[in-house]
């Protein structure tokens, strides 16, 4: 793959979700919805939402998996996927007229409206499919990490985080700058074994997962074993890895 264009700035702004508990309560896609509907990239256009065959433009979606490991046990884990913001994004190259564009400032992949022409090589380059086509306007959008709102000055400080964020009751989603290394994302990251999604795809995606940890065995009651986890966390997260790239490729 030819290598792209990087990001010269150092801030690398973006997400770090964890999927250990994640409860797929689709919290964070409803709270993005309505304030991205009035904000940066308004509105965001549904068709026959109370119908039999709706669509419309979601910033974020949460996919569910059972994930069934080598021993047979299984466990559901809730996916949510939006822009990746990749340091490499094969979305910004692909773009003829220049509307998609990867902010120095911070890394945040953006779409200038009105540049954008609805050709939608954007969205066939895009590997993770995070970008939503708006019939009504013609145009691409996609999660803009509610860059009016975490620049916010009239907002406390504590709110200034992208809607989703401030809006998970398990705090499952964190949000930072993941280009500094003592960030508390970045050690989280580092802490929890975080990974990239499809990093085979060289696009160098900013948000990171946190993989689930692995289950462990209930001690027999008479027995007084600590408990132990079924499988070691690498197994754990390679298979989801695995599991949800094989999904995301189809």
């Amino acid at each position: 793959m030819t290598s792209l264009p990087r990001n010269a700035g150092p801030v690398k702004l973006g997400l770090v979700i964890d999927l250990d508990i994640c409860v797929g309560c689709h919290a964070c896609a409803v709270n993005c919805k309505e304030w991205n509907t009035s904000g940066h990239s308004a509105p965001l256009t549904d068709s026959d939402p109370y119908g039999a065959d709706p669509s419309g433009v979601w910033f974020n979606r949460i996919h569910t998996f059972e994930v069934v490991n080598e021993a047979g046990d299984s466990r559901t884990v809730h996916f949510p996927k939006s822009c990746l913001h990749c340091e490499e994004a094969p979305c910004v190259t692909v773009c003829p007229t220049g509307a998609s564009y990867k902010r120095q400032e911070d890394g945040i992949v953006l779409v200038n409206a009105e540049a954008c022409i609805g050709c939608k090589l954007c969205s066939w380059a895009c590997p993770y499919g995070a970008r939503e086509y708006d019939e009504d306007v013609g145009v691409m959008k996609k999660c803009t990490l509610c860059v009016d709102k975490i620049y916010n000055e009239n907002l406390d400080p504590r709110s200034r985080a992208p809607a989703c964020v401030s809006t998970c009751p398990a705090g499952a989603r964190h949000f930072g700058d993941l280009g500094d290394p003592q960030s508390e994302v970045s050690l989280l990251v580092a802490a929890r074994g975080g990974y990239e999604l499809m990093p085979e795809q060289e696009c160098k995606p900013v948000n990171r997962y946190l993989p689930p940890r692995p289950k462990r065995q209930t001690p027999a009651v008479d027995s007084g074993a600590a408990l132990q986890p079924a499988t070691p966390e690498g197994e754990a997260a390679g298979l989801l890895a695995r599991w949800v790239d094989r999904v995301l490729s189809r």
